[in-house]
């Protein structure tokens, strides 16, 4: 049986651009626990294509999980410029509600 990550990897080797799939492989590792390479993956993704909100909101997560908030408050304001130019009315809501709750 062939693994999610090694599925997404397959793809990725015919668009290794594919922001969705570069997603998908961070949230795999991140299910594995391996926050350093999901970390890695997150960022890589999101200076290639800051324009991925989606993104934003899982790397912060992770970085508050690892007692990282400031860094992690950066990514979520970072995230929230991105909904605001994308219009993208949920995703600026989720991120801020995370963002608010991080800072009180």
């Amino acid at each position: 049986m062939v693994s999610r990550i090694e599925q997404i990897r397959t793809f990725l080797k015919d668009n290794p651009n594919d922001s969705f799939l570069r997603h998908a492989l961070a949230l795999e590792y991140v299910k594995l626990g391996d926050d350093a390479l999901a970390e890695s993956l997150f960022v890589s993704l999101l200076e290639e294509d800051p324009a991925y909100v989606g993104s934003y909101y899982h790397l912060a997560k992770l970085l508050e999980r690892k007692g990282e908030s400031t860094l992690a408050m950066e990514w979520y304001e970072k995230g929230m410029g991105a909904a605001r130019a994308a219009n993208d009315r949920h995703a600026l809501n989720e991120l801020q509600a995370a963002y608010d709750e991080l800072i009180d």
